[in-house]
């Protein structure tokens, strides 16, 4: 007994060594092709400001994240958790607050620079009228009226530079973008070239000489704001008017579902066209259902799991192993002909869903409008009350939810949005239904049909980090044929980019004496 238990444990620990010796090899493998996969693609990251998590993050993807009973039991939610954190957990924490602390010391370090050099522009105009007084204010002759117009002028010309740099650099970011923008870049460069060779020359041919003509002084710095405000308009024309006219028509695909979309663009480069692409993403796209696309995968499992592949002549045998392979992938493709009746399976799977969810609707109506009528009712039974017994919408909501909840549930369950909505963003959709007298239909909208991304909260649909992957420079400008993908933690949108066509018209000239013509009648007709 005693051997045989001995046998028995160092099989045990033996069989989990070996396990645990090719888990670690596999791991080994994947970390290879993952590093040789991370070498040969090209990627940068676009940020958004706010840190918030992406519908389905990593530890609950796929899964619903509030409790799915809200509509058995709605008077209250309550409930404990527990929360573990792997070492894999934490560095992934550690590297995103890392990644954070590096996008906002960038965002400050740019806004730094564009303060000082701001600062500069506006101050050195300034500066050239005040220096000779400090300087030599007795060498300097008297300024007379022409001169006094001047500073008029110059006063005016600042205040107008002022709001429009403000206007147009100081805006609240929408992005952080993973390389720096060309022609803003070139333009700080431009301006602050401009301002230094105005300055050498101020300090060769006024400070070091000491001129006493002050009315060529102020002419001087009445050049230089000038020549800023032309700067400022070559940057509405780089910075805003460019991009205005059609160039390109991109078309986006997102990966999971295929969901698609067109958008026209204009002179754009790379990174800039992804923010724009972004931005009309979260407007026009539904929402990412990832719960959608499970069917499909247990329906594939279901099948493969019927079946099975036996060696029978030993791992010990290679050729023996590599012609049994071969062989029973010859009779899995046999059997798969033979019993494919998957689109049968599919077509009364499809068929049963969509009975299932007209039954769904068709119960979510009535009790929705029996709850409206009910509200009705209330309204009528609180003109009567006293003004301190009157329910706010807030209460109403609460009172009549109960009514709908588990219908509601039951529907949100069958077409897969039930991590979309919680039981407090339905409460307050239908208090705010209430609040703006609204009919059941209006407030069945929201469930009945998969609106835009921006209309679900921001913790099911705002992601912190998207990154941009491009063969080449997100700093060139689009081009015919250009592609590259936004990717995020669950899914990723494919652009596609094409140049619109040169349309050619011509004009085809009408006499408008051909569209005449005379009816004559004979005098005489037959009786």
């Amino acid at each position: 007994m005693d051997t045989e238990s001995t046998y028995s444990g160092y099989s045990y620990y033996s069989g989990r060594s070996r396990g645990s010796h090719r888990h670690g090899e596999r791991s080994r493998d994947r970390h290879k092709s993952r590093n040789k996969d991370s070498r040969s693609e090209k990627s940068v990251t676009i940020n958004t400001p706010p840190a918030e998590p992406l519908l389905g993050d990593s530890a609950v993807r796929g899964e619903q994240v509030q409790d799915d009973n809200w509509g058995e039991t709605t008077t209250a939610v309550t409930g404990t958790s527990e929360h573990s954190l792997s070492q894999e957990d934490i560095v992934r924490i550690t590297k995103d607050l890392e990644d954070s602390v590096g996008l906002d010391c960038r965002r400050y370090f740019t806004l730094t620079l564009a303060v000082i050099l701001g600062l500069l522009v506006f101050l050195t105009p300034v500066a050239f009228l005040v220096l000779p007084h400090i300087l030599w204010p007795e060498k300097l002759q008297s300024c007379g009226t022409a001169c006094e117009g001047l500073f008029i002028s110059v006063a005016f010309k600042l205040l107008i530079l002022l709001l429009a740099v403000w206007a147009l650099f100081f805006r609240s970011p929408r992005a952080g973008l993973p390389r720096v923008f060309v022609f803003r870049a070139l333009l700080a460069v431009l301006v602050l070239l401009f301002v230094v060779s105005y300055w050498l020359f101020y300090g060769v041919r006024i400070l070091d000489a000491q001129d006493e003509n002050y009315q060529g002084i102020v002419q001087y710095a009445v050049s230089l704001v000038d020549a800023l405000l032309f700067i400022h308009y070559l940057a509405i024309v780089l910075l805003e008017l460019r991009q205005l006219q059609p160039c390109y028509s991109v078309c986006v695909m997102r990966s999971t579902d295929g969901e698609m979309r067109h958008y026209n663009l204009g002179q754009l480069s790379i990174q800039r066209a992804a923010l724009a692409i972004l931005e009309h993403y979260y407007c026009d796209f539904p929402v990412h259902n990832p719960a959608l696309l499970s069917a499909s995968k247990s329906r594939a499992a279901k099948h493969l799991a019927g079946l099975k592949v036996y060696n029978v002549d030993g791992p010990g045998n290679n050729a023996a192993a590599g012609m049994a392979h071969s062989q029973s992938r010859a009779m899995i493709a046999a059997a798969a002909r033979r019993r494919d009746t998957s689109h049968n399976e599919l077509y009364y799977e499809e068929a049963e869903h969509e009975r299932r969810v007209r039954k769904r609707k068709a119960r979510l109506v009535v009790a929705v409008e029996e709850a409206f009528t009910h509200i009705k009712r209330m309204q009528e039974e609180e003109q009567k009350k006293a003004p301190g017994d009157v329910m706010d919408p807030r209460e109403a909501a609460q009172a009549i939810f109960p009514s709908m909840a588990r219908a509601l549930q039951k529907y949100l369950r069958t077409t897969k949005q039930q991590h979309c909505h919680s039981m407090e963003s339905i409460q307050q959709h239908l208090a705010f239904c209430i609040t703006n007298n609204m009919t059941p239909k209006a407030f069945l909208e929201s469930y009945l049909s998969a609106g835009p991304t921006l209309q679900y909260s921001r913790d099911h649909w705002l992601a912190r980090q998207w990154t941009l992957i491009s063969e080449v420079s997100v700093t060139s400008g689009l081009k015919d044929g250009s592609i590259f993908q936004l990717k995020c933690a669950d899914f990723s949108l494919v652009v596609t980019t094409k140049k619109i066509p040169y349309i050619q018209m011509s004009e085809e000239y009408i006499d408008p004496k051909s569209h005449k013509f005379v009816l004559r009648l004979q005098s005489e007709t037959s009786v």
